[in-house]
């Protein structure tokens, strides 16, 4: 059933192409809310110990002569990601519930993003995998470049060029996987053994590829321009689904398919991690609008998850304000790792698993941590507890705007709906990580870099 996140998420997508303008948020809204409930069905019916591999749910071909396959699969960590999307693309419908500008186009961008994740997450075929990969930057770049704000045809066309160019080396990669085993199904190349020579610059090759969307250091800078450009529906999308993309297609394709290139290259993983920890979240301190904070915030919390990638560590873990006010300082909360949010049970579990393998920079991204409590705590407070500036412009319920800030409406119900999903997932992730652990962990552990 879960394969049905990609169809119906196109079939809405199609449908907002042919229906008149009224129909727009409900197709997208029923859309969405489709997708998210067969995720949960899949998360609930899917027994946890089928979960430990990738196993096929649908495989017929597509081009015989080339080897290439319609192959979709699933395990503990791509089901885990479905939901992430789930939750991120009906709380962007909620979130953008007040869009009249091109009300079809707006949201048919949206679902084609979000249907190209839900794409990469479940497919077990390379070449599918890389198409539905690219799919999602076309969509993106039209989500900013029409209907974003600040300098949107920059941050859109930076973000495009830096993510063609990623592309660029994913195929480079993919291909020689190709020609080298010929194959190109995935659960078939985890088998094959590849040559030392050939993944000492086959793996960099293909992981760059990827952590350049996951916003790596030094080439990260598209992320901080394209949230502040976004429109709030494409920065969520960033932060909250795009940006994994590139990490996880690293952990499933680079490190699973060549994990002695991954061996001889971690240690750098880990240096450009850290950095990338502690500058990101030491700018964000500096500045002075909230979208940049945000961006550099998330170049910050990606650091993170590299971290945890280079370290390759398997660990098992068991255990009254106005409404933007009050939500803010939840997402502040989850943000800064606080025990019981979804940000404490996924950072103490990176630094306690590379603490055994790289002390040295778990200590030093102690300092990033700091940094970002710090510019946490400064955004919480200049946004809502802080003086009133008169160049600043302040609306009933919302936080502090630029002057060219022109949306003044109070928050609607939609969006403290689409703010009330965010915040109950986070606080029942950071409650009960085992939740989502049980099946994350026997897919991890099962990949071929930690044996």
């Amino acid at each position: 059933m879960i394969a049905w996140t990609i169809y119906i998420t196109f079939a809405g997508a199609v449908l907002l192409l042919l229906l008149p303008r009224a129909f727009a948020r409900g197709i997208a809204l029923l859309t969405t809310v489709a997708g998210l409930a067969l995720g949960l069905i899949a998360l609930v019916r899917t027994p946890i110990a089928d979960l430990a591999h990738f196993r096929t749910i649908v495989q017929v071909p597509w081009v015989p002569a080339l080897g290439m396959q319609y192959h979709l699969a699933v395990d503990g960590v791509s089901l885990t990601m479905v939901l992430v999307t789930g939750v991120s693309a009906l709380s962007t419908v909620l979130f953008s519930w007040d869009v009249e500008h091109r009300q079809n186009e707006f949201f048919f961008w949206l679902l084609l993003v979000v249907a190209g994740c839900y794409g990469v997450f479940l497919s077990a075929d390379l070449f599918l995998f890389f198409a539905f990969y690219e799919l999602v930057i076309v969509p993106k770049y039209f989500l900013i470049a029409v209907f974003g704000s600040t300098n949107k045809e920059y941050g859109a066309m930076k973000l495009t060029l830096y993510s063609f160019f990623g592309g660029m080396l994913v195929f480079i990669g993919i291909l020689t996987g190709y020609v080298t085993a010929g194959s190109l199904d995935l659960n078939q190349l985890s088998q094959v053994q590849f040559s030392p020579q050939l993944q000492s610059w086959a793996f960099p090759v293909l992981f760059l590829g990827f952590a350049v969307l996951a916003g790596i250091w030094p080439l990260h800078t598209w992320a901080p321009t394209g949230h502040v450009a976004a429109p709030t529906a494409g920065s969520m999308l960033l932060a909250g689904i795009v940006m994994k993309l590139g990490s996880y297609a690293g952990l499933r394709v680079a490190m699973n398919l060549f994990p002695q290139g991954f061996q001889m290259w971690s240690k750098w993983i880990v240096v450009l991690a850290v950095v990338g920890i502690v500058y990101a979240a030491a700018v964000a301190l500096r500045q002075r609008d909230l979208k940049f904070v945000i961006g550099y915030s998330s170049v910050s919390h990606m650091g993170f998850v590299l971290l945890g990638l280079g370290a390759a560590t398997a660990l098992n873990l068991n255990r009254a304000l106005p409404f933007a006010a009050f939500t803010f300082v939840i997402a502040s909360a989850a943000s800064m790792g606080i025990p019981g949010f979804s940000g404490f049970a996924a950072e103490i579990t990176i630094l306690i698993g590379a603490s055994k393998t790289y002390p040295l920079a778990v200590w030093i991204t102690g300092a990033g941590m700091v940094l970002v409590a710090a510019f946490t705590l400064r955004a919480l407070k200049q946004s809502f507890f802080g003086e009133t500036k008169p160049d600043v412009h302040l609306q009933q319920a919302r936080v502090a705007l630029d002057p060219d800030w022109n949306e003044q409406q109070p928050i609607t119900t939609a969006e403290k709906c689409g703010a009330c999903l965010l915040m109950f997932t986070t606080f029942a992730v950071g409650v009960y990580p085992k939740l989502l652990l049980d099946r994350i962990m026997p897919a991890v552990e099962a990949m071929r870099f930690l044996k």
